[in-house]
């Protein structure tokens, strides 16, 4: 069975061709799965179509447990938000993986850096996942190409637009950027990390979609 978003071709089968989002943390066990997950959910909910008009959302780990299952906590905090778990298979990040990409958000400024330490031009269209929270909320949505010019246009404005405040609006702290490892944690502590992940991806999906989540 083919997963959300499978049904867009490599070369960009849909319209405007395809925009691809690229969830990086370690084992891609915990932390990636459930922001790729989440994200998936959050754009079904907000755009209602399953192929999301071009946005394609996956995985990785820069040590990925490849073939690995998702562990049984994140898929808790999964259901937690009515989000789907099944079908997830872990990942190796491999060059290919960052090639493809036209957005990479990691969990850690470490993750990042290996990111853009595999080349590929991938400095700036490689973010940690707060970091580029913080840069969306400062850019004007007016700014950005309306949703009837589709949402792989809008999508590429906004990595740009992020690209470009990188350098004038840092994190208050080193630690504002991270998302920590839940690996081997008990209930409460994925249950936490998820609602760090959830509240982070809120504004990028807004910015993303036009569309706010609903009350």
């Amino acid at each position: 069975m083919r997963g959300i978003g499978e049904g867009i071709t490599e070369a960009g089968g849909l319209a405007g061709g395809s925009f691809r989002i690229l969830h990086v943390s370690t084992g891609n066990v915990c932390r990636s799965p459930i922001t790729e997950r989440l994200t998936r959910h959050a754009l079904a909910d907000r755009l209602g179509d399953p192929l999301w008009g071009g946005l394609i959302v996956e995985s990785a780990g820069t040590w990925g447990h490849e073939g690995a299952p998702m562990e049984a906590n994140a898929e808790t905090v999964l259901a937690d938000f009515g989000a789907d778990a099944s079908g997830f298979v872990g990942r190796e990040l491999l060059d290919e993986h960052v090639i493809r990409a036209d957005l990479v958000l990691t969990a850690t400024r470490d993750h990042r850096a290996q990111v853009i330490s595999m080349g590929h031009s991938a400095g700036l269209r490689t973010f940690t996942l707060k970091e580029f929270t913080r840069l969306v909320r400062a850019i004007d949505p007016a700014t950005l190409p309306p949703l009837d010019d589709g949402v792989v246009e809008r999508a590429r404005a906004l990595v740009r637009a992020a690209a470009a405040l990188r350098g004038w609006l840092l994190a208050p702290t080193a630690e504002a950027d991270e998302v920590y490892d839940p690996y081997g944690a008990p209930l409460p502590f994925f249950r936490s990390i998820g609602d760090e992940i959830n509240e982070a991806l809120d504004p990028v999906v807004t910015a993303l979609t036009g569309v706010p989540a609903r009350a």
